[in-house]
């Protein structure tokens, strides 16, 4: 192990030196209770029942391997972000024809649509989070995700959902302004059920760095630069003016469904934007393959911790240790090896569906990034 690598330090708050991206493979109890619901074989309280019995072993599982910041595996969802923004006001499960498109796969075809003004009065997510907390204990951190405000301004403004939402919003000023007020409500609630770390998903950037996506925006007339800056004001105006004690951190994903992948490209078109982003307190970036380009993208961050997804939660094969230490090494020539954490690329499970991997493969890759992540921070 390099000097430079001896010298690293614990941490003692999210996000961790060893950490998670947060969704798991649903056990197969799960998924047959989900299709027993959809078939009307049982009630949505039975269902509950045994997303609150997995969910108290999957916590239970986390704690075993180290994990000092746990999520629900985002059990109760059948998407990462499909699920919070229908539970917000003004906000409809719909249908589309086409799912979303990734390397030979489609997904199903849903989104989230506008039936009226976007606004937050209660949430199914908050009584989740309320449930974690409780069975958590007080040894570890528990940390709600949600996609980023940015993400749900994308999903309104898709091609299949653009024209409603302008027959809602004429002007996108309202539009963003109305997306940052549920958001602040939301976290708050979150908040106010003892929720200190918080973590926003965003895909949006990934497709910022796919030459492919944004030759085809620019045909359609729209500027990436002018895109990459609204996202950043978006999410930054969201987070501004929280509490000091709730930790704020964003995950940047390339996609992750079934083992595939959605864009491809390194960060060097929307780092100054994307890692300009004031209030946030770490990045988790995927950096598994060369997909990602390289480090140098990282001369932007300030002073926030940046996790390095190293490895893949796509498939259940174990990185090469020697590999993954010396791309630690060159990450540390544009962060500090205190700035730096590890995790996986992104969850296991992004969707109900699930990457291809036995849960045994999941929890050994994660005991693996431990094992590396305890020989650096000692």
């Amino acid at each position: 192990m390099s000097s430079v690598l001896e010298a690293a330090k614990q941490r003692s708050e999210t996000p961790f030196r060893y950490d998670m991206v947060g969704s798991f493979l649903r056990p197969q109890a799960l998924k047959d209770a989900r299709e027993k619901f959809s078939n009307g074989a049982i009630s949505s309280a039975e269902l509950k029942q045994v997303e609150d019995q997995e969910i108290i072993k999957l916590v239970e599982k986390q704690k075993s391997v180290g994990l000092q910041a746990v999520t629900d595996g985002e059990f109760r969802r059948s998407w990462w972000h499909l699920d919070f923004m229908w539970g917000l006001d003004g906000v409809e499960k719909a249908e589309v024809d086409k799912g979303y498109q990734f390397q030979g796969v489609e997904t199903r075809a849903e989104t989230a649509r506008l039936t009226g003004k976007i606004g937050f009065t209660t949430h199914p997510f908050v009584d989740h989070f309320k449930f974690l907390k409780e069975v958590s204990g007080e040894d570890v951190i528990a940390r709600q995700t949600i996609p980023a405000p940015a993400q749900f301004l994308a999903e309104l403004q898709r091609f299949e959902n653009i024209e409603a939402t302008k027959s809602i919003y004429s002007d996108e000023e309202e539009l963003i302004q109305d997306i940052v007020k549920a958001y602040k409500a939301a976290i708050l609630a979150f908040y106010n059920e003892g929720c200190r770390s918080l973590q926003l998903d965003d895909c949006t950037w990934g497709m910022l760095c796919d030459k492919n996506y944004w030759e085809a925006r620019q045909k359609e007339g729209l500027n990436v630069a002018d895109i990459a800056k609204l996202y950043a004001r978006l999410n930054e105006e969201t987070i501004a003016g929280l509490p000091s004690d709730l930790t704020i951190t964003t995950h940047v994903c390339r996609g992750n469904y079934h083992s595939t992948w959605a864009s491809s490209g390194g960060y060097e078109p929307v780092a100054e934007h994307l890692f300009g982003i004031d209030h946030i307190d770490g990045y988790y970036l995927e950096f598994d393959t060369d997909r990602a380009g390289d480090f140098k993208p990282l001369r932007y961050v300030k002073d926030q911790q940046v996790v390095l997804g190293l490895f893949s939660s796509k498939t259940g094969e174990l990185e090469n240790k020697e590999e993954i230490v010396n791309r630690i090494k060159e990450a540390t020539e544009y962060v500090d090896i205190d700035h730096i954490c590890l995790s996986p690329q992104c969850g296991f499970a992004s969707t109900e569906e699930g990457n291809i991997l036995t849960e045994e493969e999941q929890w050994n890759k994660l005991k693996f990034i431990k094992e590396i992540a305890d020989e650096i921070w000692k």
